[in-house]
């Protein structure tokens, strides 16, 4: 029987889905880039105490996220130094395939902007909110 990371990691690389999460018998997936799953899984009110998660990019907004969720292990293709620092705090479990520095923009023109968002954010509580201001921005 395989665990939930090792489900998680399997549904990822069957390159349908930019996230999932498992948690014993429910299994959570995304389409959409970015952080915005996150953000509607957290406010979904669903438990994800426990769970576990594999992701295609994680940098510290995400790890922020992930923490707020209470996910205990989270594998992605490419993980920030920044998101392993977050991990290493909280006590998250984390594998990767590569590490980065940090996470750049879609257009690779320069840093992401939800990580931009987080930078100077000590706290997850603290990073949801920065996420979600700039968030609407965006809708702007």
């Amino acid at each position: 029987m395989k665990n939930n990371l090792d489900k998680a990691v399997e549904i990822l690389q069957k390159g349908e889905y930019t996230c999932v999460i498992c948690k014993d018998d429910s299994i959570f997936t995304s389409f959409e880039r970015g952080i915005k799953p996150l953000v509607e899984w957290y406010e979904s009110s669903t438990d994800f105490t426990g769970a576990s998660a594999a992701d295609k990019v994680v940098g510290k907004a995400a790890a922020m996220m992930y923490v707020l969720m209470g996910v205990k292990s989270v594998y992605s293709y490419v993980m920030s130094k920044t998101a392993i620092e977050t991990f290493d705090i909280y006590g998250v479990e984390w594998s990767c395939d590569m590490t980065a520095d940090h996470i750049r923009n879609r257009t690779n023109t320069g840093s992401c902007p939800m990580e931009q968002a987080v930078l100077l954010c000590a706290d997850p509580a603290t990073s949801y909110c920065s996420i979600k201001e700039k968030l609407a921005w965006f809708q702007c």
